[in-house]
């Protein structure tokens, strides 16, 4: 990471079965961050398609590419902006996954799938396989994670070890306020960014989706040091903007003391 890079978190409502109008709602968030010069614009977990881990999500899902992220492409390409967006994919007519993709505004278009799914969400979708590290502006490495991934300290690592810096981590997190959500992200969260010296950007959805669920409000970044550079909670739609610093990256990375991960044993194994 060799400049800072201008981020963008949006909290939103995603209604299921209401896509064209979740993306009318992204292109408002995708003008203002436009104007405030945001180069990634981050997207809580299926906010095109709305969160469902019941069958009727399988009647909304969309291939990749497909009429969704083809819009978003072009949307990239209008504003200038790197943009993450999530919805269920429809891989076959049985298969179906809980995907993140990348637009670039050169429409390049990455996708990640979840890794690891939440009990409730196995009977449903099919489990990713690929761990792929993304280019952003400025030459700046991203990974992805959606929500229950980050509860598995070896995924960040493996993403570490492939050049990430980021790890952006959409979720679609029901219950509780706003409040108790983030004080359950500050469990885990800061020991990913700390432990693997990177940034951790987190977003959630937001209010009802129509399904039977209701998101709390929350969006965060934390530095390579695992220490907060913002935070919102809030009930409302809301963009959070950041910049992420070089200089905090190259702090901890360039001292041997505070940057671990180099000093790794791989000659350990268990007995």
């Amino acid at each position: 990471m060799k400049n800072n890079v201008r981020i963008g978190t949006v909290v939103m409502q995603s209604i299921l079965q209401e896509t064209s109008k979740n993306i009318e709602t992204m292109l408002y968030y995708i003008q203002e961050a436009h104007l405030s010069d945001v180069q990634i614009l981050c997207f809580p977990e299926m906010n095109i398609t709305g969160y469902c881990n019941k069958d009727a999500i399988t009647h909304i899902a969309e291939t990749i590419p497909g009429p969704s992220s083809d819009q978003i492409l072009e949307y990239a390409k209008q504003y200038n902006i790197t943009i993450l967006a999530g919805l269920a994919e429809k891989k076959n007519k049985d298969t179906f996954y809980i995907t993140h993709f990348v637009a670039s505004p050169d429409k390049q278009l990455g996708v990640y799938r979840k890794l690891y799914l939440g009990p409730p969400e196995k009977k449903i979708y099919n489990c990713g396989n690929e761990v792929p590290i993304f280019n952003g502006p400025d030459g700046v490495c991203f990974g992805i994670q959606l929500c229950y991934d980050a509860h598995f300290p070896e995924l960040t690592t493996l993403m570490n070890s492939s050049g990430a810096e980021v790890i952006f981590i959409p979720h679609a997190s029901p219950h509780g306020t706003s409040e108790q959500k983030f004080n359950s992200w500050m469990r885990h969260l800061p020991a990913r960014a700390y432990d693997n010296s990177l940034f951790v950007v987190a977003c959630n959805a937001l209010g009802e989706n129509c399904a039977g669920l209701t998101f709390p409000g929350v969006s965060m970044a934390l530095d390579p040091s695992g220490n907060i550079l913002t935070k919102v909670l809030t009930e409302k739609s809301h963009l959070m903007i950041v910049d992420l610093k070089a200089s905090d990256l190259e702090y901890v990375r360039n001292h041997e003391m505070r940057y671990f991960f180099p000093n790794r044993r791989k000659d350990i194994s268990p007995q």
